[in-house]
């Protein structure tokens, strides 16, 4: 998976993790120790036992003397991680009290105008910032942070709240004076990395919540950073930088190292998150998909959520591939990416007249005032990848004094200007492949260099192979805004359907997560390169990294101004207010096709904060009904234990129903086997929701806009009336698919409107 924040730095992990795999491999051999988490079912603690700890401790030293106990978790699950060997493993699992015993796993970081762009500049008088503001607090989870940079300024700032627990951790190059009334807690947890890989390496990180690597800060800052006027990346994207939430408190958990983020580690930063009593989580990292039950992440989230905690997650970096999805557990807001209305051109000339348009960030000393002769990579290397102009594979003589064409691909795109410059070349023109298309992400190269979409670099190509001296410069334009159409769908973000819950539609929503500026850490450069001296206060980056942190914010500007809202309601309040058409007309745009997007790349559509602040009714659920939803999973009872903390069993004489999760989605999944056999012709798949009014009273009717006759939809009833505040009325739709299943899926929505409010779930429907 290509990292979210798309920062050279992260090669090196990309190595290590080809190491811990070949580990993994080596998971279950015999004497060797890996960590596990061992989930215990509380209630069952014998009576012999005062404190949960004790018998945790007893339970881990029947099977051996000398494990390693690395964390106790109290909120997040019950239980505990170790370091065991697969035969200690095996024996724990059949103790008594014993849930599960699953093996670590390893996750990976999903790498000024945003307020603009989403209105908030504007519309201040809809977000008041009142002392309730300054009572939300939100936990980010990732590399840490860096507390001098300017957003966390803590001027204007009242008394930390009373209900914070949390606390400001001392480690390398880290005191509690480095917090304040902005940043209020930073913990750090690295038991679980450092019992896998070692010992953390202070020369190369600090051992301590400080973040070296940049990314922490950057979504720490883009979810509730202080207002900074004079922003900018060298000289890029200039103006006042601020998060969403402005007037939230953050506390920073430092999860992710130089190796990766461990989920015994993650599972101990939820932990002690809900026990420091965070109102929003922000994880902007994944790993892949597992059942509920066996995913770290979705477990922490669900104790979160009892709380009162919103989670929101990174989709994933891995579009535009159908079923890319990370973190689809329905009570986390799952959270792809977009494009804003700003762009940094910068111009490949060619000697034959010709102009392409491209994107960069570079901005230094080395300048192209003249045509220069252009070379292909794979024409300048002795080997057969020398077009992606990977470390020492291009020719010094060939390059030097030339600006090189660079394929994208394997090595990370700064790495590539960097290759080229060390080989004596003047500049880099980088183009996409098939895996990118057309997308443009900018970067700020150590040497002139702009990137390119497929179809320009096919066309460029083209120039270089026909002329038989070919000349190109590069022209920079600075930052341009107004860009249109925006927002489109990034081609990187990850895509639905979802691959263990079908009938749930994910990703729940976009927003902003392309060419993002925020505050970034003073202990690297903006490319994350060795080699790169430079020293930047804020950084432009992409990834559903940069998205997630958006709607964490959002969502605690919305938890300040309805503190009685549940994490539900608060999803569903941005999910139905979400737009899917352009103020002037025409569907979001998908830029990995070109064409009209689709709920399984959009979710719900583009985040309107505003708009969710008043969504009229909201679709809620409470805990209870995420457990009769895993009942209609056939989850054992010691499943449902595992993620629940408690005692659940699902009653044998109810009918479960994915369908009737009160979800603000419909995902519809036609069987194809079912329909070819169905006797009357055609199948239907009925579903159940609830609204409850959050507004005025009024009465709503329903508007179903599905564009083919190929599927027919019935609600019942058609009208619903609400006389008062936190009224509930249930409504049901059934969809009707012919005997023939269809070749597309059909895509469409569900309205409920009294004249002022519109309250809109998508529909995505498809066959398996």
């Amino acid at each position: 998976m290509e990292l979210t924040s798309a920062k050279t730095r992260k090669m090196s992990r990309f190595i290590v993790l080809q190491v811990l795999f070949l580990l993994g491999l080596c998971h279950f051999s015999v004497g060797m120790r890996s960590n596990f988490i061992i989930h215990m079912a509380k209630s069952q603690m014998p009576e012999d036992f005062e404190d949960h700890t004790h018998w945790y401790d007893s339970s881990l030293k029947s099977v051996s003397d000398s494990a390693e106990m690395l964390y106790v978790y109290n909120n997040a699950v019950h239980g505990f991680a170790a370091r065991l060997t697969s035969e200690e493993a095996e024996s724990l699992q059949n103790q008594p009290g014993i849930l599960s015993v699953l093996p670590e796993m390893k996750y990976e970081l999903h790498t000024t105008r945003t307020p603009s762009f989403l209105g908030l500049d504007i519309s201040a008088d809809f977000f008041p910032e009142s002392n309730a503001m300054g009572d939300v607090i939100v936990g980010v989870l990732d590399t840490g942070v860096w507390p001098e940079s300017k957003s966390f300024d803590d001027n204007g700032f009242g008394p930390i709240p009373a209900s914070w627990k949390g606390e400001c951790e001392s480690g390398t190059n880290f005191s509690s004076k480095n917090c304040n009334r902005k940043l209020i807690g930073a913990r750090y947890f690295a038991k679980g990395y450092e019992s896998t890989l070692g010992p953390i390496d202070v020369t190369k990180e600090s051992k301590s919540p400080r973040d070296d690597d940049g990314h922490g800060t950057h979504t720490a800052t883009t979810a509730t950073g202080s207002v900074v006027q004079g922003a900018s990346l060298l000289g890029y994207a200039s103006g006042s930088a601020r998060g969403m939430a402005t007037h939230a408190r953050v506390a920073v958990y430092k999860v992710c190292w130089i190796g990766g983020c461990f989920s015994s580690d993650i599972l101990a930063a939820l932990d002690k998150a809900i026990d420091d009593n965070v109102n929003v989580l922000s994880l902007s990292l994944g790993g892949g998909n597992a059942d509920y039950y066996r995913d770290s992440v979705a477990i922490g989230s669900f104790a979160a959520m009892e709380k009162g905690i919103l989670v929101s997650c990174s989709a994933g970096n891995a579009g535009p591939s159908p079923y890319s999805l990370s973190n689809v557990a329905p009570w986390i807001t799952t959270v792809g990416a977009g494009t804003l209305d700003r762009d940094f051109p910068a111009y490949v000339s060619l000697g034959n007249g010709k102009n392409f348009s491209g994107v960069s960030l570079y901005k230094g000393d080395l300048s192209l005032s003249k045509m220069l002769p252009f070379v292909y990579a794979g024409n300048a290397s002795n080997t057969t990848n020398g077009n992606l102009c990977m470390t020492g594979t291009l020719i010094p003589e060939e390059v030097k004094g030339k600006i090189v064409l660079c394929d994208r691909g394997i090595n990370p795109r700064v790495q590539k200007g960097s290759v080229v410059k060390a080989a004596g070349g003047a500049g880099m023109v980088l183009a996409n492949t098939a895996a990118n298309g057309d997308e443009l992400v900018a970067d700020a190269h150590l040497l002139p260099a702009t990137t390119v979409g497929q179809t320009t670099g096919e066309a460029i190509k083209k120039y270089l192979t026909s002329d038989p001296n070919p000349t190109a410069t590069i022209l920079f334009e600075g930052t341009k805004v107004g860009i249109k159409p925006s927002p489109v769908v990034a081609a990187f973000s990850s895509r639905g359907p979802n691959s263990i819950t079908p009938e749930i539609l994910k990703p729940d929503i976009i927003a902003p997560g392309v060419n993002i500026i925020a505050g970034w850490t003073g202990a690297t450069g903006p490319t994350g390169l060795a080699e790169d001296n430079r020293r930047v206060e804020f950084n432009i980056i992409s990834g559903t990294s940069m998205s997630c942190p958006h709607v964490s914010g959002l969502a605690a500007l919305l938890k300040g101004a309805r503190p009685e809202w549940s994490p539900a309601a608060i999803r569903s309040a941005l999910m139905t207010t979400a737009y899917t058409v352009y103020k002037k007309g025409g569907g979001l745009q998908d830029v990995a096709t070109g064409k009209p997007s689709t709920p399984f790349d959009h979710g719900a559509g583009h985040v309107d904060p505003v708009a969710a602040l008043n969504p009229g009714l909201v679709y809620d659920l409470k805990a209870d009904d995420y457990l009769n939803f895993l009942c209609a999973l056939n989850y054992t009872s010691v499943q449902i234990n595992s993620i629940a903390r408690r005692p659940f069993s699902c009653e044998t004489s109810k009918k479960y129903s994915v369908t009737d999760l009160n979800y603000p989605s419909f995902a519809v999944v036609f069987p194809e086997q079912i329909i070819a056999g169905s006797r009357s012709g055609s199948s239907s798949m009925k579903y159940s929701r609830t609204l409850t009014n959050v507004g005025p009273v009024g009465t709503y009717k329903v508007n179903v806009l599905l564009p083919s006759n190929s599927v027919k939809v019935a609600v019942e009833p058609e009208t619903l009336a609400f006389t008062r505040m936190n009224e509930q009325k249930s409504y049901t739709v059934t969809f009707t698919a012919p005997s023939m299943p269809s070749t597309e899926n059909v895509y469409g929505r569900i309205e409920w409107s009294d004249g002022k409010h519109v309250v809109s779930s998508p529909v995505a429907i498809s066959w398996t």
